[in-house]
């Protein structure tokens, strides 16, 4: 191999590498025993602030929900834990079946047609509904953004999207809904909404839909699955495209991830979502079988015609949200909603009582709400971490409206 590429040995591989960087001796302690290297590690560990060793009110669109035991009991079976792409149906039945049920859920959940089998996060979700946007609408190559959208998720978009002559406006101040549509034109392809947004705040999406077709372009809606049990749905508001993060649904914080994204679409547009769609049929035998229905983006049969880059679905924490859900039911799901927003509502409440803190409540919120504080809150969140306490998160470090940081944005536990 080396005689092929030109070269006489493995070094010379490293020539273009500054020759004292290119071979660095490690500075490895010393080899421990099990036991010993499980006390370290437990010792290393005991430096994180989480949400066991500490009271949590972060939020920002990834919460410390409880958990059932059954849920990661279940996606630790073998069958589900290893399992890959179902490509052979007749070998896949319990995977095809797991994400059928997810689709199935989350479909009546939303009110919404269609479920994939999910992406990989909340924002990739947003960036696919980009992408399907475009290709419903053709030749339109503009989309209206809501600033209240998350500021990661618009990150992400806007990553997705930079190598097309797009563009993207709506999000560079808060606005209201009135405001947004005004910026709809010819050649928009869709408006975003997030419902809850990122500080927390409800909007009344009724009749929303409407004034967006009428003007040729998509309505899409982003939402956190819990306060569906609560409020308006994507479906009920006749959303084109409704996304969301999963995260909520029985799936821990994971430092991150993974995490899980979710995407529903209408029947008509079916044929431009993106990743795969579960269905349910009969053998020769009669006996009910699922397969892959739906592979819309064709990167394993025809790669020009694929509508996404999406190569596999979070098929282990679909599972989990499955779980979670059927463990939950509907009942249980609305106890947790309401559970969010009368916490979040009795912390305002006692936060507004403090000297110099004022809370941001002209508006309905749900998990989370916007707190002006006395003090820079970057200031006040290292107050309270030195009791235990992990504070909300500060505005400033992505919203300029706060340039002065003293806001902060809070979930209750």
């Amino acid at each position: 191999m080396l005689r092929a590429i030109g070269v006489e040995s493995i070094a010379d591989l490293f020539v273009d590498v500054p020759a004292d960087l290119r071979f660095p001796r490690l500075d490895l302690p010393a080899p421990l025993s099990e036991p010993v290297l499980q006390r370290e590690l437990r010792r290393l560990s005991t430096q994180n602030a989480n949400a066991q060793s500490h009271s949590m009110f972060l939020g920002a669109g990834a919460y410390n929900h409880f958990v059932p035991s059954a849920v990661d009991q279940i996606l630790r079976r073998g069958e589900f834990y290893t399992a890959y792409t179902p490509y052979q149906p007749e070998v896949s039945q319990g995977t095809l079946q797991a994400i059928f049920e997810y689709q199935s859920m989350m479909a009546d959940l939303t009110q919404m047609d269609v479920v994939n089998a999910s992406h990989y996060d909340g924002a990739t979700a947003i960036a696919e509904a980009a992408i399907m946007a475009l290709n419903v609408t053709r030749k339109r190559n503009k989309l209206v953004v809501s600033r209240g959208l998350h500021p990661h998720y618009r990150e992400v978009l806007r990553t997705y999207m930079q190598s097309l002559d797009l563009a993207i406006v709506g999000d560079e101040q808060y606005s209201t809904l009135d405001e947004l549509v005004a910026q709809i034109d010819d050649n928009t392809a869709a408006l975003f909404i997030q419902s809850p947004d990122f500080l927390g705040r409800l909007h009344d999406l009724r009749g929303l839909a409407d004034r967006v077709h009428a003007k040729g372009a998509l309505l899409a809606v982003h939402f956190d699955p819990i306060a569906l049990a609560l409020f308006q749905t994507p479906g009920a508001v006749d959303a084109d495209i409704a996304t969301g993060e999963g995260q909520p649904l029985g799936i821990g914080l994971n430092y991150g991830g993974p995490y899980l994204g979710i995407f529903a679409a209408r029947q008509k547009n079916v044929h431009k979502i993106a990743g795969r769609i579960v269905g349910a049929t009969r053998d020769i035998e009669g006996q009910l079988a699922y397969v892959l229905t739906l592979r819309a983006r064709e990167q394993d049969i025809r790669r020009e015609r694929a509508t996404s880059n999406i190569c596999t679905n979070q098929g282990l924490m679909a599972l989990a949200a499955t779980v979670y859900m059927s463990l939950m039911g509907r009942q249980g799901l609305r106890q947790v909603a309401e559970l969010c927003y009368h916490r979040a509502h009795y912390a305002a409440a006692q936060i507004q009582q403090l000297s110099g803190y004022r809370v941001e409540d002209e508006q309905p919120f749900f998990k989370e709400f916007v707190i002006h504080c006395p003090r820079p809150a970057h200031e006040v969140n290292a107050a309270l971490l030195e009791h235990g306490i992990i504070g909300g998160y500060d505005l400033v470090q992505n919203e300029l409206r706060w340039a002065t940081g003293r806001c902060c944005c809070v979930s209750p536990k």
